[in-house]
């Protein structure tokens, strides 16, 4: 077994603590990672938290990893040692169903392996990238481009290829309008990506605070959710909504926002249940879809996507020891946009 240095948290209550990890031995298709940066989603907080279900501590969260290949196994054949890399929200699936033939293995009939909190082929317990070194299988990493920076390219392992499967998948491009809700780690990529794929893009936020950066950002149009001449005015509006945010909404009102045949895409995971109202389906034949990150495919071509238009999400990089500051800022909306851990920091108290 290989020992790595980690920052782990042993209870829902936290808090974080320098310990030790093992990662397995190279197996012959295996690559060893040198974690260069870490991004900080809110995901890691609700499952580290309980909140998506029980799990095994002590846990090593992060599943936006950007680092360096420091050696390979012996029939590795997609990358070389010094090679830049990325690893995001899974880490193996079963390889032989029909969702992972089509390249779409998050969505594997047999369950893929989330990067932490997972028990995985080995019957080990997966634990992720808020460590120095991380073991996984070539065919679930992905080559950084030259055009991103590491510490950018990290969050793009989940924020970037969360907002980039719906809008891809539903054709955001020219001619559609597309509202994003929310605008934080997910919702200010959807809103770049959205404007570099040629829509015209609307924020709706809760309040008017972050008009200006979202204007910044690519977006056409900024609205206040607080405010019901909101939902009044863009009543019928959209052809796509991406909701970005991880906690409980009106869905009711966002699907009266939506044209005939437009579709509202849950990317937030809230814990709470999201009621719907058929009749906010059934009258202009709308609908109401769920998305969860991307497959191996399409992550790279999100990463070639965003180094050709120069898209990089706006971070703000911290030491390894502020990890459960970082947490409770992200709690409180308190990120412009992005946690980033410089992984060098994490043996310095």
């Amino acid at each position: 077994m290989i020992t790595v240095n980690a920052r782990a948290t042993f209870s829902p209550e936290g808090p974080f603590k320098l310990t030790t990890i093992e990662r397995r031995e190279l197996l012959p298709h295996d690559v060893l990672i040198e974690i260069k940066y870490a991004g900080i989603c809110h995901s890691d907080i609700h499952t580290a938290r309980g909140e998506w279900g029980p799990l095994n501590y002590p846990l090593v969260p992060g599943h936006e990893i950007a680092g360096i290949v420091t050696q390979v196994g012996s029939e590795v054949t997609k990358f070389v040692v010094g090679d830049r890399v990325g690893v995001g929200c899974m880490v193996d699936s079963c390889g032989e169903c029909a969702n992972c033939h089509k390249g779409e293995e998050q969505y594997c009939l047999n369950g893929m392996t989330g990067t932490y909190g997972a028990i995985d082929r080995y019957g080990q317990y997966t634990q992720g990238g808020y460590s120095t070194h991380i073991v996984v299988t070539e065919e679930f990493v992905v080559r950084i481009p030259d055009g991103i920076e590491l510490d950018a390219a990290a969050p793009l392992l989940c924020a970037g290829i969360t907002t980039y499967s719906p809008l891809r998948h539903w054709g955001a491009g020219p001619g559609k309008k597309i509202a994003v809700v929310g605008l934080g780690g997910l919702g200010h990529m959807a809103v770049k990506i959205a404007h570099a794929m040629g829509a015209e893009v609307t924020v709706l936020s809760q309040s008017m605070k972050k008009k200006e950066d979202g204007l910044q950002l690519g977006a056409d149009h900024y609205y206040a959710t607080s405010n019901p001449e909101t939902f009044k005015q863009s009543a019928g509006s959209f052809d796509l909504i991406v909701n970005t945010v991880s906690a409980k909404v009106d869905i009711n009102a966002y699907l009266s926002l939506l044209t005939l045949d437009g579709t509202l895409v849950n990317v937030g995971a809230p814990a709470e249940p999201l009621p719907v109202n058929a009749m906010s389906l059934i009258g202009h034949r709308r609908s109401f879809a769920g998305s969860m990150i991307g497959g191996i495919r399409e992550t790279q071509e999100m990463l070639d996507f965003c180094a050709e238009h120069r898209i990089s999400p706006e971070i703000e990089v911290i030491h390894a020891n502020r990890i459960d500051e970082a947490w409770e800022r992200v709690l409180a909306s308190d990120v412009r946009y992005r946690f980033v851990i410089d992984i060098s920091t994490m043996e310095n108290e």
